[in-house]
């Protein structure tokens, strides 16, 4: 319970920005950036706002548990959560004056959720897993991209930590072994894509 609390899907893109922001030379120093404006601004549009409108849904009684478990209780919050990452991605491209970096970041997650919330309509994966297979995508990709910076074991600490929240995910009963599958390959293959591509 402690891995999936510590790794919740909704910190990923707040663990992404910390990343980019403050393990990666080349991102770090791009213009005079306030890195810590930017991350608290990622976290208020990521984490922020959408667990206070899953703890508004439960208080209203529109989902059982903020623990999502069953695939029905899943649908409103997922598609809700979804056009929250829309509208911070839009309001990151439009309003503010920021590197294609941090906008690829917030639309490569973007499309997971969006992706994660369609699929939930007819089968229940793990967004822990796509939020913990994105992130270490993006970490493998910039190793690969940035031979010169170490990134050894962000690789290795990122691949070790997907492996236990999937492990917890099972142990706990959230997932079967398939939906674990199913949430790692639409959150790896979507990030590593699209930072493989476009970065």
């Amino acid at each position: 319970m402690f891995l999936s609390y510590l790794f919740m899907p909704l910190l990923m893109p707040t663990l992404v920005f910390v990343f980019l922001l403050f393990g990666i030379p080349q991102v770090a120093y791009l213009n005079n950036y306030n890195k810590v404006l930017i991350l608290a601004m990622v976290f208020v549009t990521t984490f922020l706002v959408p667990l206070i409108s899953l703890l508004t849904m439960k208080l209203t009684k529109h989902i059982g548990s903020l623990h999502l478990d069953s695939r029905e209780d899943r649908v409103f919050p997922f598609s809700t959560i979804s056009l929250f990452y829309i509208l911070s991605t839009y309001l990151f491209y439009v309003k503010l004056d920021v590197e294609p970096i941090f906008i690829l970041t917030l639309a490569s997650i973007s499309i997971c959720v969006t992706l994660l919330a369609s699929i939930t309509f007819f089968w229940k994966i793990s967004a822990h897993m796509t939020g913990m297979a994105g992130l270490t995508a993006i970490v493998m990709v910039f190793a690969v991209k940035y031979p010169t910076v170490d990134l050894l074991p962000l690789v290795l600490v990122s691949v070790v930590a997907t492996g236990a929240v999937g492990s917890a995910r099972l142990r706990l009963n959230a997932h079967r072994p398939i939906e674990i599958l199913g949430g790692f390959a639409l959150g790896f293959l979507i990030c590593f894509f699209s930072f493989f591509l476009f970065l």
